[in-house]
């Protein structure tokens, strides 16, 4: 091989520094290869089983240096330490000859990445062969070369087994995914054999706390498997559930003496005899080559410890395990336990906060509104999971809640604050409560919670978060709408005319005091056919544009919604437009398309507050429902209900009676109102007491009832089921 680096390549390329610096480490006239501490994995390479003198492995950290085209062939090498030994590297021929046949692929494409994107990819744990078949672990890293003839440079390392034991534990701690910390984990066991796999309890995988379990009943899952090649029919490969007994038996291995310890299995013999059934040998023995197998325990410090899992290092049977290989084996584990421990913390916290932003999501939209969502996380962990919500519900008299909310930052704190302001919205709503009301109990929650001892401990504020809200009322087709420092939302009305709507700009919720102000109510028609689109800053902000530019292009895209488009189709495509590549934020998308009712389900009549007032309105409601052609029991009891209510009206209430009369699905819904603000009540009474005799008949008459409050006062519904 050329070992000498060409006189015309520039000193300050990447060859060039790494070829210097190797003077710093390979003593000059050969020393190092008559007096350098032996090799570990040489030693492994002949077969003979070296003594635990604890010699082995106290080798000192070496350089290598090799030049490559952008073919990714060998054009220059500096690979004389003597621990390169055996490495073969040819000038002119594909630097993937020196890896292992399942790293090709993965290798490959780093190469290639660093090609395009001129970004240099650093220490890398990789393995590669010597001509004797034995491989040697190095830290791999490529560099983008200064000069673009010269292409790339790879860096190795190769390690002693302290300095891998530090690396891979380094490695390992870089994620919270539980798959990438598993895979992590396995690719660093390859240091001592030929294939590796991490078994993980189930629980670890769905987050929850793993405890004692009785020997016999653990259920293991493969999370990891190197290197990634072809597997024999039968064999447990990642994602897959170990057969009953396997797991029975890992974990009788692994437990013994109700103890976790590392076990080794020598050879083929000893595995046939310990795993016995020809199924459980088809699942663990990853083929015949593979003889000897180190089980080590991924075990949780405590009392009693517990195992979440096992870690399987294979071997051929000429390459038996030493003690200090093993040792080293079980250092690496326990080192690397806690972080397989956090990923399962981290996956709970993933699981949680998705299992709440998707309660909150919208299930259907009704006969009167069609409802279409899209929640889309800035990234696939909890970390990127964030208070972003959106919310549609139909309101027990008829009308439907639209909200969607921004909770100032991300993760579990947020979540949580989500789902408090989630519910209380939808309680508020519920309760007949208008928007510009509901946002006024939001900020003094969130100016609550600020100030609540678990907040600050915590470290977590809600301060400044944005919220909209709005009703749609299916008889007057309008829109109330209220909002709390939240982007306006954009309407296309049944003409093709689209655009934001012209709400007051507001701070916010929990704003400081000298900023407080009303919430203001924004009504406007919404004729069947309009589209209402309400949404997070996330899908509108670009940093290469300003935010009216953001809700230029969503208006844009929403114009463009076909009235016979699928709703739940036009939101994903809507999204997919709009979403920025590198997303930085959670994108939130709430589609309404307005129905309504038709103008034959609903009547209204306004009746002065005088004593004939209950008759007349029975009479109204009597013909209608006839033309109806409601059941006579469900129209007997109607016209009973008309009769209470407006009755209770004249009695408490001044001005005008209004009645309405809507057809609605499974039920009749009657409202009555009036100008007074006194809220009925439902009390017991005695038997005697004539007082509140009338509300005792709308609860037994009817499936539900409530009141909701307006303007000028208050409507008391109630439904009747046909």
């Amino acid at each position: 091989m050329d070992s000498t680096p060409s006189p015309s390549s520039s000193s300050s390329s990447p060859f060039g520094l790494v070829s210097s610096a190797l003077s710093r480490y390979i003593p000059g006239g050969g020393a190092a290869a008559e007096g350098g501490p032996a090799d570990a994995q040489g030693e492994r390479a002949t077969g003979g089983r070296a003594p635990d003198n604890g010699t082995a492995g106290r080798q000192d950290q070496i350089l290598g240096a090799i030049n490559l085209d952008r073919d990714l062939r060998i054009t220059r090498c500096n690979l004389d330490a003597p621990v390169f030994a055996g490495v073969d590297a040819v000038t002119g021929s594909p630097f993937v000859d020196l890896l292992p046949p399942g790293d090709v692929p993965t290798v490959t494409r780093r190469l290639r990445q660093v090609l395009e994107t001129g970004e240099a990819h650093v220490a890398r744990i990789q393995r590669l062969r010597r001509a004797d078949g034995s491989e040697l672990v190095v830290s791999l890293s490529i560099l983008p070369a200064a000069l673009p003839e010269e292409s790339l440079t790879v860096s190795v390392i190769a390690m002693a087994r302290r300095l891998h034991l530090y690396a891979a534990e380094t490695a390992i701690g870089t994620s919270l995914d539980i798959g990438e910390t598993a895979q992590s984990l396995a690719q660093s066991l390859l240091a001592w054999g030929d294939v590796a796999a991490i078994d993980l309890d189930f629980a670890v995988w769905t987050g929850e706390g793993v405890s004692e379990k009785t020997r016999g009943r653990i259920r293991l899952r493969r999370a990891a498997l190197v290197p990634d090649r072809a597997w024999p029919e039968g064999y447990v490969t990642p994602g897959d559930d170990l057969p009953s007994d396997a797991s029975r038996m890992l974990a009788q291995a692994v437990q013994r003496d109700d103890a976790p310890q590392a076990i080794v299995i020598p050879d083929r013999e000893a595995v046939e005899r310990v795993l016995g059934s020809p199924r459980v040998m088809r699942a663990l023995v990853p083929g015949d080559r593979s003889a000897g197998v180190a089980c080590i325990p991924l075990v949780l410090d405590g009392e009693p410890p517990v195992v979440l899992g096992v870690a399987e290092v294979w071997r051929r049977a000429d390459r038996p395990f030493r003690d200090s290989e093993l040792f080293e084996l079980q250092e690496l584990v326990a080192r690397t336990a806690h972080h397989v421990d956090l990923a399962r913390q981290h996956q709970r916290e993933h699981t949680q906060v998705l299992a709440l932003q998707r309660r909150l999501l919208p299930r259907t939209g009704g006969d009167t509104v069609e409802i279409a969502s899209v929640y889309q996380p800035a990234t696939p962990d909890s970390a990127g999971v964030g208070g972003d919500w959106v919310n549609s519900f139909p309101l027990p008299d008829g009308r439907t809640a639209l909200v969607v909310g921004d909770v100032v930052g991300h993760g579990l704190g947020a979540a949580a604050t989500m789902g408090q302001l989630s519910m209380e919205a939808r309680a508020l709503l519920s309760a007949g409560l208008a928007p510009d009301e509901v946002l006024e109990h939001l900020d003094k929650t969130v100016t609550m919670l600020d100030d609540a001892e678990s907040g600050l401990a915590a470290g977590y504020s809600a301060l400044g978060s944005t919220c909209c809200i709005a009703l749609y009322d299916p008889v007057s087709r309008r829109v109330s709408l209220s909002s709390a420092g939240h982007l306006p939302p954009v309407l296309v009305t049944p003409d093709g005319h689209a655009g934001p709507l012209a709400v007051r700009p507001h701070p916010g919720l929990g704003a400081e005091f000298a900023l407080r102000e009303p919430f203001d109510v924004h009504t406007f028609d919404a004729p069947p056919g309009s589209l209402l689109a309400l949404y997070t800053d996330g899908l509108v902000e670009d940093p290469a544009l300003s935010i009216d530019e953001g809700i230029g292009r969503l208006t844009e895209a929403v114009s463009t919604v076909h009235p016979w488009d699928a709703l739940p189709k036009a939101a994903r495509h809507v999204v997919s437009t709009l979403a920025p590549p590198r997303q930085r934020d959670d994108v939130t998308l709430l589609l309404a398309r307005m129905i309504g009712y038709r103008q034959g389900d609903t009547a209204t009549w306004r009746l002065p507050a005088r004593y004939d007032a209950p008759a007349r309105a029975r009479g109204y409601v009597s013909v209608l429902l006839r033309q109806w052609q409601t059941r006579d029991d469900t129209r007997d009891s109607v016209l009973l209900l008309v009769s209470e209510l407006v009755t209770n009206s004249v009695r408490f209430a001044t001005g005008p009676i209004t009645v309405r009369l809507i057809r609605a699905g499974h039920g009749l819904l009657c409202e009555v109102g009036d100008t007074g603000n006194g809220r009925p009540r439902l009390g017991r009474g005695a038997p005697y007491d004539d007082g509140g005799r009338g509300l005792r008949v709308v609860h037994r008459l009817t499936t539900r009832w409530g009141v909701r409050w307006t303007d000028t006062g208050k409507v008391i519904w109630a439904e009747v089921a046909r």
